[in-house]
């Protein structure tokens, strides 16, 4: 009976070595699951500290405009120096930016400009080009490409340039002068009337004061019967 018993309670190892693969098994699922919980956790902080795209910037070129080379921008309109700018500050906001839209910055130089690229903080926190100093505009009532209709406007407090690849201003056109002709011949005048003059009266035949009575007949009067004497 008690040898019976014993067989009972030994341990079986089959059933031994099942339950411990099952233990094993579990574990390797749970760190499965942990392993790729941490992975995906990983991807996502990844992703959101991604640095953001630089913005872009100009570009400039030149073009011929009224006989001379204008720097311009990409599209081939004429840019603009405020001569109250200096090297370092703005000094066109407001409304006047709104007119003159300041060339965003950094600008890229095309073919042929050498002059020195830079760039200058507006009080906005915005970056606008410079060139050989100066920073840099276009011109709102420019309608098209190779014009230039801003350049010597007086305007917001000062006067505004359009720039040469130097980056000196381009010479601003003046209005052409018209003249009247002089008259190819001398006027033609009348001459004056001569004044009017009385007409002559005739001489009196009969002698006054030596033999004449002095009387009406005398003088053109009517006669007095002395037979006009």
């Amino acid at each position: 009976m008690i040898r019976s018993l014993t067989r009972l309670k030994a341990p079986n190892p089959l059933r031994m070595l099942l339950a411990v693969l099952a233990v094993a098994a579990a574990t390797a699922v749970l760190a499965a699951c942990g392993s790729s919980g941490s992975s995906s956790a990983g991807g996502g902080g990844t992703s959101t500290s991604s640095p953001a795209a630089a913005t872009a910037g100009s570009s400039l070129k030149t073009a011929t405009i009224g006989g001379a080379a204008v720097l311009t921008n990409a599209q081939g309109f004429a840019v603009y120096s405020f001569a109250p700018d200096t090297m370092t500050k703005s000094d066109c906001t407001g409304a006047c930016a709104a007119a003159w839209p300041p060339v965003k910055g950094p600008a890229t130089a095309g073919a042929g400009l050498t002059g020195k690229l830079g760039t200058i903080k507006r009080s906005d926190g915005s970056a606008q080009a410079t060139y050989n100093g100066h920073p840099l505009y276009t011109f709102v009532k420019d309608t098209g490409p190779g014009t230039d209709t801003g350049n010597g406007v007086n305007a917001f407090g000062g006067l505004w340039h359009a720039l040469t690849a130097s980056g000196s201003p381009v010479p601003a056109s003046t209005p052409s002068q018209h003249h009247s002709a002089p008259p190819s011949h001398a006027a033609v005048t009348t001459p004056a009337a001569p004044p009017a003059t009385a007409p002559a009266q005739t001489a009196n035949p009969i002698p006054q004061g030596n033999g004449g009575d002095h009387d009406a007949d005398n003088n053109g009067g009517p006669s007095d019967g002395d037979g006009n004497i």
